[in-house]
């Protein structure tokens, strides 16, 4: 009885298929690990500044004691609305910069991939080609 899982490696190139199909993919998994580092960084940063905002807030409500006071407080949140939205705004911004980033880098490792691809095939074209021709005058004998 034989193995059918037991082949012979040896047949098969295994430079050009980890430089054609492994390394492209580890290269890729590496920058969207990174991407999703960094954006998940960015949110907890977003988080913890708009949490420690509404702490800071709810502070100042419980130290109001008086109209005048409430009415300090409510001058107050137009401030910290206009400063959470200039956050909002430039987290925002940080987001659509990192997915830019990633779309760019990704569309390098694409088109370097595909040009490896395409350098790969001309270059087993031609040794198909060379084979084919000097195989010919040997069948016609």
């Amino acid at each position: 009885m034989t193995n059918v899982f037991a082949f012979d490696t040896k047949q098969f190139d295994t430079a050009q298929f980890e430089s054609m199909f492994f390394a492209p993919a580890r290269a890729f998994a590496a920058l969207s690990v990174d991407f999703t580092e960094k954006m998940v960084n960015a949110q907890l940063d977003a988080t913890k500044t708009y949490a420690d905002t509404n702490l800071a807030q709810l502070r100042k409500l419980v130290e109001v004691k008086d109209a005048e006071g409430f009415k300090s407080y409510l001058e107050g949140q137009q401030d910290v609305a206009k400063q959470l939205t200039e956050r909002l705004k430039g987290d925002a911004e940080k987001a659509v910069a990192l997915q830019q980033e990633f779309a760019q880098e990704s569309q390098k490792l694409t088109e370097g991939s595909v040009k490896q691809a395409q350098e790969s095939v001309e270059q087993a074209t031609e040794t198909a080609s060379k084979a084919v021709k000097e195989a010919a005058p040997k069948a016609a004998k």
